[in-house]
């Protein structure tokens, strides 16, 4: 069997290919190329199975380039009610709807749910968006909880050698109790891992309820004084800090 040349081993299916950029998943994918929605070099392709090269084709979903000029690095202050996806079925808003002025394709690195606010990157550089959300990389993640009960610091203490979920323990966390109403704990917890619904889900374990939940920080890049629902762009020092190269000289 020949080899596939070099040209041709660049090339990748139109459903893979959106899927790679952050588009959504290779089904909604197929979904939308049917719908006409992706055009390359200027031709609308109706075929998820069409062939395109990334790097040398121009490809563009809803008018809009995958393939950027230059990377971005978003900071976006979510707010809550608002899901962390492209186009939602049910009519709901997505923090797309937030980012209508910025004309490249970007994509969340990471998710929060539609219950959480707070701070939430985009970008279109894939390799910096794998290296935030891989388990692997131990990205530090900060948040703001407000927990349904007054908790003890024995259960707090459980916070932070990691409790029992369903799926395996918890990495241990750092957790500071920030203050106490009557019937409520705000505390800030630190955790190095992404499960789905990872906080509330801990809260949980402790026989409590998430009333409600900020992420403020990711790494070392924090939300400051930005207003919900608005955007700002990174700057050089933050991108390097969240940079993979980064973090492999702060391990050595």
């Amino acid at each position: 069997m020949a080899r596939p040349s070099t040209a041709q081993a660049l090339k990748k299916t139109l459903d893979r290919i959106l899927s790679r950029a952050g588009v959504g998943s290779r089904t909604e994918a197929r979904k939308w190329v049917a719908e006409g929605r992706v055009a390359v070099n200027g031709k609308t392709i109706r075929s998820a199975d069409a062939w395109a090269d990334p790097a040398r084709d121009r490809i563009t979903f809803d008018g809009k380039p995958l393939q950027a000029k230059r990377k971005i690095y978003l900071l976006l202050y979510k707010p809550a009610g608002y899901l962390t996806t492209y186009k939602d079925p049910q009519g709901r808003p997505t923090v797309y709807d937030l980012l209508k002025d910025v004309d490249e394709w970007i994509f969340p690195a990471g998710r929060l749910d539609q219950d959480t606010s707070g701070l939430l990157l985009m970008t279109n550089d894939t390799q910096f968006g794998d290296f935030v959300t891989s388990p692997e990389s131990h990205v530090p993640k900060t948040y703001l909880v407000k927990a349904s009960t007054v908790l003890t610091e024995d259960q707090l203490q459980q916070l932070r050698e990691g409790v029992e979920l369903a799926d395996s323990p918890t990495r241990p966390a750092q957790v500071t109790r920030v203050r106490d109403s009557a019937k409520c704990t705000f505390f800030e917890i630190t955790i190095t891992e992404g499960r789905n619904r990872q906080v509330r889900r801990m809260v949980e374990a402790l026989g409590a309820k998430t009333l409600k939940l900020v992420r403020t920080r990711i790494g070392l890049v924090g939300i400051g004084d930005l207003q919900i629902g608005k955007w700002r762009e990174l700057s050089a020092a933050e991108v390097k800090a969240l940079s993979p190269r980064q973090r492999i000289l702060r391990q050595v």
